[in-house]
């Protein structure tokens, strides 16, 4: 793929390939922090990039000037970028993929990513992804997992999605790795809608939780956990400050705890079942050589 440019080749064991996107799949940036966490927790380094010029309309997402060290002025370009990350005690290293939502020929794109996981050997990928929906900020964060392989749904207790209608490139892509035969899965984390204005660590923590679960790989989330808390306490203090507000938070309240969401947007509600972490990642284990055997 020419668009696709190595900067060196990581030897990597295994590795399960991990992407976000800014843009309409990332309410409150959860997906996006949450892959940059992950990516600073474990010291993952750029390995390639895919170049920006055949996939964006720069009148939409602007190239940045910036002066250098020596007074110079200088584009940067937003191309996607791949990073690879060695995960401690774990039999899985890690590609992390992110970059804005192409708005050109998602097509060709797709390809070029399903070319550079087949390149590295990914064995898996996992997209995240976070939607708005009628959901309070004072409650545990609702992660969905979703797949379109029954093996995979049934093993790790996701759901095949249901939704219908408009797609972003998450749903595009998902629907390319499967077609190439490399297993996919989606998580979603949902964000109150009523604050989609503001970034949601509270929103990542919950996808880092995930994540690190599935990888069976340890990571330090406190200090991701500390602004999680003073965004709940911020968004608390906004919300007290209006009475019309703060009785819609309540009714939100109401329906999270008996298990009856106002709504459900895009299908998803259903949250991921997570039992013992180190079960997951070992059936994830077993999934993965029992689809090398069968491929």
């Amino acid at each position: 793929m020419e668009s696709l440019h190595w900067e060196r080749r990581p030897e990597l064991r295994r590795p399960l390939f991990i992407v976000a996107f800014e843009g309409w799949n990332d309410a409150g940036d959860a997906s996006t922090i949450a892959l940059d966490y992950l990516a600073r927790s474990w010291d993952a380094e750029r390995v390639a990039t895919i170049d920006a010029e055949e996939f964006y309309d720069f009148t939409v997402t602007r190239p940045q000037v910036r002066l250098g060290s020596d007074g110079l002025r200088r584009i940067d370009w937003p191309d996607i970028e791949l990073l690879a990350a060695t995960l401690p005690d774990g039999g899985h290293d890690l590609v992390l993929m992110r970059g804005v939502e192409p708005q050109l020929r998602w097509k060709t794109f797709c390809s070029t990513v399903v070319a550079a996981a087949r390149e590295v050997g990914a064995e898996m990928a996992v997209i995240l992804g976070a939607l708005l929906a009628d959901v309070p900020h004072t409650r545990p964060v609702r992660v969905s997992g979703t797949t379109d392989d029954s093996d995979l749904a049934s093993r790790l207790g996701l759901s095949a999605p249901s939704y219908e209608g408009p797609t972003g490139i998450v749903g595009a892509l998902h629907s390319a790795l499967r077609e190439a035969g490399i297993p996919a899965a989606s998580f979603w984390a949902a964000v109150p809608h009523y604050v989609h204005q503001l970034p949601s660590p509270k929103a990542a923590l919950a996808l880092v939780e995930r994540s690190a679960a599935l990888f069976g790989a340890p990571v330090d989330a406190g200090e991701l956990r500390e602004a999680a808390d003073e965004y709940e306490r911020q968004v608390s203090e906004r919300v007290a400050d209006d009475e019309e507000a703060s009785a819609y938070v309540a009714q939100l309240e109401e329906a999270e705890d008996t298990g009856s969401l106002l709504e459900d947007p895009v299908g998803v509600s259903d949250p991921l079942r997570l039992g013992n972490i180190d079960e997951l990642a070992a059936e994830v284990e077993r999934f993965l050589r029992d689809h090398r055997h069968e491929g």
